[in-house]
């Protein structure tokens, strides 16, 4: 950790600083935690509320919070389901040092979970699969298989600095690889990245739990939260582009 500072946040949960990226992990104002449940995995468990069994793909793992908080929220609220986590991350260093990370009391019951990944990259029990590739995501999406996630947490560093994993050939491949139903969430709501997923063949939509954020399906549905239609978008903001690799 070597390059990444320790930061509390407002919720009480640490996060870290990147210097690589020069961005923090999470919103120190939103808080570690409440940005996972807030931005992730409420809008993604509400709208998946009737399915027992969930893939899920979390981009990137860094410390963990989503999937984390993820398999928190499933214990706290006694839901039967089985879940599939597939996480990739490039900074191996970094996921080898989280089981000395001073993570919050939310987690003392992962404990568990949080060493094995740290050590092994895996975890499983009778309801919970997690695997943590350490590997460029680019090439790790490229490997995955068609129509097989229910929901993707999109929550790479922002564009500004990490643009390969905002560009519409990017989503390209993640429209690939999730199911007709899925869902994937993110908290970046600029016009380009939206342009991005769909031009990539997503339906975009806001949501609004505490800050706007971005909510993306493969089909257009009737769902608690506001649709946004990208061609009236593209119409009145002619100037913005969705991001490419080039």
């Amino acid at each position: 950790m070597k390059e990444d500072i320790l930061v509390t946040t407002d919720d009480g949960s640490n996060t870290l600083f990147s210097l690589k990226y020069n961005q923090h992990f999470h919103n120190t104002q939103d808080g570690a935690i409440n940005e996972a449940l807030n931005k992730h995995i409420i809008p993604a468990f509400t709208y998946h509320k009737d399915k027992k069994e969930l893939n899920i793909l979390d981009i990137c793992y860094g410390i963990g919070y989503n999937t984390l908080v993820t398999i928190y929220y499933v214990y706290k609220n006694n839901l039967d389901i089985k879940l599939n986590i597939y996480s990739v991350e490039l900074d191996f260093d970094l996921i080898k040092s989280l089981k000395n990370f001073t993570y919050p009391k939310e987690f003392e019951k992962l404990k568990n979970i949080i060493n094995e990944i740290s050590t092994n990259q895996k975890y499983e029990d009778e309801n919970i699969k997690i695997e943590v590739a350490i590997l460029d995501a680019r090439k790790y999406i490229q490997k995955l298989p068609k129509d097989f996630f229910d929901i993707v947490y999109q929550d790479a560093f922002s564009s500004d600095v990490n643009k390969e994993l905002w560009t519409k050939e990017y989503f390209d491949d993640i429209y690939k690889i999730c199911k007709k139903s899925a869902i994937l969430t993110s908290y970046a709501i600029a016009t380009p990245i939206r342009l991005s997923m769909y031009e990539a063949g997503f339906f975009i939509y806001e949501a609004k739990p505490k800050l706007k954020i971005t909510l993306a399906l493969k089909t257009k549905q009737n769902i608690s939260a506001k649709y946004i239609d990208m061609e009236l978008k593209k119409i009145r903001n002619p100037n913005a582009k969705s991001l490419y690799d080039i």
